[in-house]
């Protein structure tokens, strides 16, 4: 199944049934006054979250959606039926926006949220709901109102914890393939992930967090180089992120550099989020060596892994957890500080019992 996060569809609200023009007749009466009824209004259009669903692919397919209209007014001062709302599911996650003015209608962020987009036309009144005192008997009646027409750019976010960032062959794939039930492509040549991936992991006591291997981040990715900026959006939602610098590499601080430089480019506020180091295929480094040292003040802790040799993990998921859970504490209690900071002490410091893991001891 491809992954879709991106797409434009038309979304026409359903016209409102006209009033009716209609006057009592009475066996012994023969001017019974106007009954005309009012039209029923038309059907609007809503988005509403689909845990079951977790791309926009349907919507490449169908690009237009139209409710229906409602039914005209009747004599006898019936009134038409309105029209049932048109649903379009959607995965959590998804944004609406107008496609015209870039206005943001609204956002899915769990089963069962409605969105509206197109909002139906208002059904016409019929004669007898325009009589006055001064004209008895109208015989007009009015036109149901046009529903509302827009075009409507849906963008998918993924809904994770933890998002994982690395240029390619960094082992994001890898360390979510070990550490989760997730299975993406792995191979040894770049860009072997095209589209991100979610995996749970479970921790002991029945916790679980998110996980999210977005697609590798490349220099210039923020200005649409490689496939960074195709996939930065879905980090934008997670609480933490880990930066995976691969042991291997020519420059460690040069790769984590570059990486905090792209994300920070395609969104200050991003940048911010509280952030993991993670020094991957520790394998690889001799063992004779230290591991390198690198100059990430801002950073909870730095974590050196093996996904291949199954070290650090434990210690990777722990820290993870300490911050996923503050953040999602200070959301239940509705803290005065940004969520998305995972608990930040007033001085600034980070309020969790994690000071930098020594990369050297695995």
């Amino acid at each position: 199944m491809s992954f879709v996060d991106r797409v434009v569809v038309e979304a026409w609200g359903g016209r409102g049934g006209d009033g009716a023009s209609s006057f009592a007749r009475f066996k012994f009466k023969a001017k019974g006054g106007p009954d005309g009824g009012d039209g029923g209004h038309g059907g609007s259009i809503y988005l509403r979250g689909d845990a079951n669903l977790s791309t926009l692919l349907d919507y490449r397919y169908r690009a237009a959606w139209r409710a229906d209209r409602g039914a005209h007014g009747k004599g006898a001062n019936k009134t038409g039926a309105s029209a049932d709302d048109l649903i379009m599911p959607v995965p959590p996650g998804t944004e609406a926006f107008d496609a015209d003015t870039g206005e943001l209608l609204g956002e899915v962020l769990s089963e069962g949220d409605r969105v509206l987009i197109a909002k139906g036309g208002r059904g016409g009144r019929g004669n007898a709901g325009r009589a006055t005192p001064t004209h008895r008997a109208p015989r007009e009646w009015d036109e149901g109102g046009e529903g509302e027409h827009r075009r409507v750019e849906l963008v998918l976010k993924l809904i994770a914890d933890v998002g994982l960032v690395g240029e390619p062959n960094a082992g994001k794939s890898t360390l979510l393939s070990v550490i989760s039930a997730a299975r993406p492509k792995i191979a040894d040549y770049p860009f072997t992930t095209l589209e991100p991936n979610l995996g749970v992991v479970a921790l002991s006591g029945s916790r679980t967090m998110v996980v999210a291997d977005i697609p590798g981040i490349i220099e210039g990715a923020h200005e649409g180089k490689g496939l960074g900026l195709t996939f930065l959006q879905h980090v934008e939602r997670t609480r933490v992120l880990a930066y995976l610098v691969p042991l291997d590499a020519e420059d460690p601080q040069a790769v984590f550099d570059g990486l905090r430089h792209e994300v920070a480019s395609h969104s200050a506020r991003l940048a911010e989020k509280p952030h993991v180091v993670v020094l991957s295929k520790a394998d690889l480094h001799p063992t004779a060596d230290p591991l390198p040292r690198l100059d990430a003040p801002s950073a909870v802790a730095t974590v050196a892994i093996s996904s291949a040799a199954r070290t650090g993990l434990d210690e990777l998921k722990d820290v993870l957890w300490a911050i996923v859970h503050a953040a999602r504490e200070a959301e239940a209690e509705g803290a005065e500080e940004d969520p998305t900071t995972g608990g930040v002490a007033d001085d600034g410091s980070w309020d969790l019992d994690w000071g930098e893991t020594d990369p050297g001891h695995d």
